[in-house]
C-alpha cells in the first residue's frame, strides 16, 4: 500500500469516525432545547416550571395546557415598534421593560421556561424563545415540539381556566452578542466563519417578489425556508435532514449562522433549528426592513 493511499484511507476513517460523534452532539443539543409532550407531562407540576402559551388570545381562552400563561411575541417586543414606515417592526425591548413583563409571567432566576404555540403560531413562538435567550435565559428555555397539537395528540388534557399572573424575580441580562446590525452585517459579508441566511420564502430570496419595495436579498446570503423543515404535525424533522438543509444553504461546520427575514420573526425559527445542530447564532434584528430602508445593495 502506497503512502498516499494509506493517508487517504486514514483520512476517510477519521471522517467516518467523526460523523457519528457530530450527529450525537447535534442530538444532545436538540434534547437540551426541544422537549416532547410526554416530557412536559412528567414535569408539569415542577415547582420552578413556567409554561408560556403563544398564540391568539381567543384560542388560549378556549383551551390551553393547564398552568400555561398567555403571551405573544409582540408583548415581549419594543412597544414603540409599529407598522408605520418610520419605525422598524418587532424590535427587542428595553431590558427593564422586558424584565417587568417576564416577572409578570412568573419567571424567576431559577425558572425552567417551556414555550409552546397554540394553533400554528410557530415563528412567533420561536421569536419568544429567542427573546428569552437574549434576556439571558437561553439555557433555561425549551420549546415544546409540535405545540399544543402534539400535547393533545398524546392524550393530555387541556383547560379553559386562565392561569393567574405570576410574581417572578428574574433579572434580565441582555446577551448582546446574539444581535447584530446592518454595519456588522456589511463588515462580515465575506468573512470566513460566518454564513448569512435569509429566512424568507424563496420568491423573496430570488427577487421575484418585492419586500419593502425592493426585490432581492442581502449579497452572499443563503436561503432556508423553515417551513420545509417541519413535518405535517409541525414537529422538527430529524437532525440529519436539518443538517443537509443548512449545508445546502452554504453553512460549513463551525460557522456562526447569522439570520434575517422580513422583520426578525421567521429568522428566529431558523436560529432555533441552527441551535439544535450546535451552531453559534446571531440575529440581524432589523432584518430586510432595515436593509432596504437604508438603500443598501441587494442581489437577485
Amino acid at each position: 500500500m502506497t503512502h498516499t493511499l494509506r493517508a487517504a484511507m486514514v483520512g476517510a476513517l477519521a471522517v467516518l469516525a467523526a460523523a457519528p460523534q457530530t450527529l450525537r452532539a447535534q442530538t444532545d443539543m436538540r434534547d437540551e432545547i426541544l422537549v416532547s409532550a410526554d416530557w412536559l407531562a412528567q414535569h408539569l407540576d415542577d415547582a420552578n416550571l413556567v409554561l408560556l402559551h403563544v398564540g391568539d388570545s381567543a384560542d388560549y381562552a378556549a383551551e390551553h395546557i393547564p398552568g400555561a400563561k398567555y403571551t405573544t411575541h409582540r408583548e415581549l417586543s419594543d412597544p414603540n415598534s409599529s407598522g408605520h414606515e418610520a419605525a422598524l417592526v418587532l424590535e427587542l425591548p428595553d431590558p427593564e421593560l422586558l424584565q417587568a413583563k417576564l416577572r409578570e409571567l412568573g419567571i424567576s432566576n431559577d425558572s425552567r421556561v417551556v414555550v409552546y404555540w397554540g394553533s400554528e403560531w410557530v415563528s412567533p413562538t420561536a421569536r419568544v424563545v429567542f427573546t428569552l435567550a437574549w434576556a439571558g435565559l437561553g439555557d433555561r428555555t425549551v420549546l415544546l415540539d409540535g405545540g399544543i397539537a402534539a400535547w393533545k395528540s398524546a392524550g393530555h388534557a387541556v383547560t379553559s381556566e386562565p392561569t393567574p399572573a405570576g410574581d417572578g424575580d428574574v433579572v434580565v441580562q441582555p446577551q448582546d452578542h446574539l444581535v447584530v446590525d446592518a454595519d456588522w452585517v456589511q463588515s462580515h459579508l465575506n468573512e470566513p466563519g460566518y454564513k448569512l441566511i435569509d429566512g424568507r420564502n424563496v420568491e423573496f430570496f430570488n427577487g421575484r417578489r418585492e419586500d419593502r419595495g425592493v426585490a432581492g436579498r442581502i449579497p452572499g446570503a443563503g436561503n432556508i425556508m423553515w417551513q420545509d423543515l417541519l413535518d405535517d404535525s409541525l414537529k422538527l424533522k430529524d437532525a440529519t435532514t436539518l443538517s443537509k438543509a443548512f449545508t445546502a444553504a452554504g453553512v460549513m461546520p463551525g460557522d456562526t449562522v447569522v439570520t434575517y427575514c422580513h422583520i426578525g420573526q421567521y429568522a428566529t425559527m431558523v436560529i432555533f433549528m441552527a441551535r439544535t445542530l450546535g451552531y453559534e447564532v446571531k440575529l440581524y434584528d432589523g432584518a430586510f426592513q432595515d436593509w432596504a430602508g437604508r438603500g443598501l445593495p441587494v442581489e437577485k
